[in-house]
């Protein structure tokens, strides 16, 4: 944990990618019920619109702004429209991101292109969109979501693996590369939670996307409860924000225990996992 503390209290100013739906979402009013002025960009401009009245009804001020974030130009104009409107921004949240399952060989280039733009190049574009303005104003706050796959890596994953990772890897750079500026950098890695992520996910093994899928229904943690655990990250300026005990106990292990001890624990968890996979129907079988 880092002695300089996050700027998430009453009246910060705040930007969200992917803020109309999920975590984004759930952010966007714990951000509001702080007494935070929010604003969200995303693609889905009906849900934007839904949010942005749930935000008022909270008593914030909010504005939704169409954003893509495989776009330079729209996370710059985000950055303009905040700088001019709002005269800058405090915190600002890199969450939006796909799923990606499947083994090496089935995966489509198409889709790891597809996870690389979004997961990390949407990151990457957002840091590099806002990093400008936060030195102009003497500091600010980056909050980059990433996932504990970037931490602990099961099989089956590795395009959504290897960009959560890089975002991971990306975040520590920029703790040391701007704290000179006064900027903070927190990475944020959940696990599985309660959200719509599954519904646009992309797989090319059915059976895997069936347990993730499975994974994230019956996860006992809501967004609102992932959102609160990742404010209370945010307003203690902490590095990394991991929201799950059993993924603070994985990294844990993998930091500490000897890599064949520590491979042998995955496999033996994935095994498990893997093992809940649906049998492939049989041609001719009825639903």
């Amino acid at each position: 944990m880092s002695g300089a503390r996050g700027r998430a209290g009453r009246g910060a100013r705040v930007f969200i990618t992917g803020g109309a739906s999920g975590l984004g979402r759930a952010l966007a009013e714990r951000f509001a019920r702080a007494g935070g002025r929010v604003c969200i960009g995303d693609l889905d401009e009906t849900r934007g619109a839904e949010t942005v009245a749930a935000l008022a009804a909270l008593g914030a001020e909010a504005h939704f702004l169409r954003c893509d974030v495989t776009r330079d130009g729209d996370l710059e104009e985000a950055a303009r429209w905040l700088d001019e409107r709002w005269g800058g921004v405090d915190v600002v949240v890199n969450n939006a991101g796909v799923a990606v399952s499947g083994g090496i060989a089935d995966v489509p280039l198409a889709d790891w292109r597809w996870a690389v733009d979004v997961n990390l190049l949407g990151v990457v574009r957002g840091c590099r969109a806002f990093t400008p303005l936060l030195r102009r104003q003497g500091g600010g706050h980056l909050v980059n979501v990433a996932s504990m796959a970037g931490l602990v890596h099961p099989p089956m994953m590795s395009a959504y693996n290897a960009t959560k990772a890089a975002v991971v890897a990306l975040s520590e750079t920029l703790r040391l590369e701007l704290a000179g500026d006064g900027i903070l950098v927190t990475v944020v890695c959940p696990g599985f939670f309660r959200s719509g992520l599954a519904d646009s996910a992309r797989a090319s093994d059915p059976g895997i996307e069936g347990v993730t899928r499975a994974l994230v229904v019956r996860s006992r943690r809501s967004a609102a409860e992932i959102a609160e655990l990742v404010h209370r990250g945010i307003e203690r300026g902490e590095a990394h924000v991991l929201t799950h005990r059993d993924g603070k106990a994985a990294w844990m292990l993998k930091r500490l225990l000897p890599f064949p001890l520590y491979l042998r624990f995955l496999e033996r968890g994935s095994r498990r996992m893997l093992s809940r996979r649906p049998e492939p129907r049989r041609e001719g079988a009825t639903p």
